[in-house]
């Protein structure tokens, strides 16, 4: 079948739909890009990167988890170590009360009863130093707010001003940890005016 010039001139003709519906396609090609295919060796290297990524992330959560096994195990009793050291505390206020009591003064057990509970706080501290817990020592050196708590400024002449001349509560490392900081009187210049009386 043969086509005359005319069927061929609206064959040819496009309706403004198609026109539309075509220029919409080849915008829609122009925003395609085409996926590019990885080499074996791109491959290669991102496995190794996420393979290398992983492994360091695993070796860092092993040191977290070691660090954390060993504080555990170190520090594991510090709340309790913080909690006894009132039994000390009330075992030398026992001491100096039974010392200084005149009641107690003229009996003959009072001897053996001091040295009963002397026997006790040495089994303590014992312990205590065996788990790492020790007395700070804080008579006569520089206060230091890391480890001393001011309760109270003391004037003397004797002592340079910021030295602790007076402990009122014994402080307690743990380790390399503050467990309780020692309550203490610092020594503070007496008053020129004093001074000079």
């Amino acid at each position: 079948m043969v086509m005359t010039k005319s069927e061929k001139k609206e064959d040819e003709k496009v309706s403004p739909e198609q026109l539309e519906s075509d220029h919409i396609n080849e915008q829609e090609k122009e925003k395609i890009v085409p996926i590019k295919e990885e080499t074996l060796e791109e491959k290669l290297k991102t496995s190794q990167e996420k393979l290398l990524t992983t492994m360091a992330e695993m070796e860092n959560q092993r040191k977290r988890n070691e660090k954390e096994k060993r504080e555990a195990f170190e520090f594991g009793g510090f709340n309790l170590a913080s909690e006894s050291l009132s039994i000390i505390d009330n075992i030398e206020r026992a001491i100096t009360s039974f010392k200084n009591d005149e009641g107690l003064k003229n009996n003959k057990d009072l001897k053996k009863i001091i040295e009963s509970i002397e026997i006790v706080k040495k089994d303590i501290v014992s312990i205590f130093k065996k788990n790492g817990i020790e007395q700070i020592e804080c008579m006569n050196k520089k206060f230091d707010p890391n480890f001393h708590q001011a309760m109270l400024e003391i004037e003397n002449s004797v002592n340079e001003a910021g030295t602790v001349v007076q402990e009122i509560q014994k402080g307690y490392m743990m380790k390399d940890r503050l467990l309780r900081p020692s309550l203490v009187g610092v020594a503070k210049k007496i008053a020129e005016k004093e001074e000079k009386k």
